[in-house]
């Protein structure tokens, strides 16, 4: 899935070039770039898929090389995740009833691969054998607000598998560290699996007016009538989260509670948490960064300009050639805010 357009990452991130299309780590490779590789150690190439914007394909054509250009399904507009994943649950029913899928953000980071190549294997094949809808949970490490989080049974009905019992989400500080201590709560990793079949049925439950459009359209899928058929049908769905449209109100939702290096990379802070950093605790991106006097920030600049921070802690210093970001780290939440402020009294330019 790689629709979004990051916009608490501006102003590096931006409408027309979003992070998922960007090195926001400086470790050689885009977000996406090191999605799909992760992916296609055990994945064939040719059964990865990428839902975007139509406003993206060019960029992800040039981004992953070894995609075919068919297996990038380009959206009209942005309806968040559960049409989207619609989209493919339907594409891929026509090729294969019986497939059987991982839905996963293209912005994530993950430094554990090979854990999570095994909780991969381990979620197919739960359910291969089970008409069961699974979510990955991430042990937690702190009471993060900025995270979903699932509350899980603690017999499992498989190995380290567990029934999900409440999704609850972003919550605030106090109810997040209650959440951690009491041991039964993960947080959400927004990866999930299952048989196409089986989301199409919770859809037809749950979602019945998404389900409907997409069933009227199926015929036209892997046909030259595709991209006409998402014209029509993406204006008539709603605009509704997988999570909250299925997850929440299904009861075959499983969990497998994981440890594989995983962050969502959704602010500034948690690109700050994943960045090595030096003996002040400032994490930086660029080459030519000075820190005198400073301590726990992030600094994100050019290579090729000198940067000289002075006095600061714990800031987020982000310098593109047309915008300067200052702001503290614990206003990150906020930065979508200043984002729509910025487009309401300067227009589209710095968006």
């Amino acid at each position: 899935m790689a629709g979004g357009i990051g916009s608490r990452f501006w102003p590096m991130s931006r409408t027309d070039f979003p992070k998922q299309f960007l090195d926001i780590l400086n470790t050689g490779n885009t977000l996406i770039q090191s999605t799909f590789n992760r992916f296609s150690t055990f994945i064939p190439k040719e059964n990865i898929y990428v839902v975007t914007s139509h406003h993206y394909k060019s960029i992800v054509m040039d981004q992953l090389k070894d995609i075919n250009p068919d297996n990038i399904l380009c959206e009209p507009s942005r309806k968040n995740t559960a049409p989207c994943i619609a989209y493919i649950s339907f594409k891929l029913a026509q090729l294969n009833p019986a497939a059987n899928l991982i839905c996963a953000p293209a912005d994530h980071i993950i430094t554990d691969e090979r854990a999570f190549e095994k909780v991969c294997k381990d979620a197919l094949n739960f359910t291969s054998n089970i008409k069961a809808l699974v979510t990955l949970g991430i042990k937690p490490t702190n009471p993060n607000t900025g995270y979903g989080y699932i509350q899980y049974e603690q017999i499992s009905v498989s190995e380290n598998v567990y029934k999900v019992k409440t999704f609850t989400e972003k919550p605030d500080k106090d109810l997040a560290r209650t959440f951690v201590s009491s041991g039964d709560f993960l947080w959400n990793a927004g990866i999930f699996v299952w048989q196409v079949q089986n989301i199409i049925k919770a859809f037809e439950k749950f979602l019945p007016e998404i389900h409907e459009v997409f069933d009227a359209q199926k015929a036209s899928f892997n046909t030259n009538a595709e991209p006409a058929a998402i014209d029509k049908i993406y204006p008539q769905c709603v605009n509704i989260s997988i999570d909250y449209g299925i997850l929440e109100k299904a009861d075959n939702v499983y969990v497998i509670p994981s440890s594989f290096g995983w962050s969502d990379l959704g602010t500034w802070a948690s690109a700050y948490e994943t960045l090595e950093k030096d003996y002040l605790e400032n994490a930086v991106a660029g080459n030519n960064v000075m820190i005198i006097d400073a301590t726990k920030n992030i600094v994100h600049a050019d290579n090729k300009k000198l940067v000289l921070l002075q006095g600061l802690e714990d800031f987020i210093v982000v310098d593109t050639n047309d915008v300067l970001l200052i702001c503290k780290k614990d206003k990150e939440q906020e930065i979508k805010d200043y984002v729509a402020e910025v487009k309401r009294n300067k227009g589209e330019k710095f968006i």
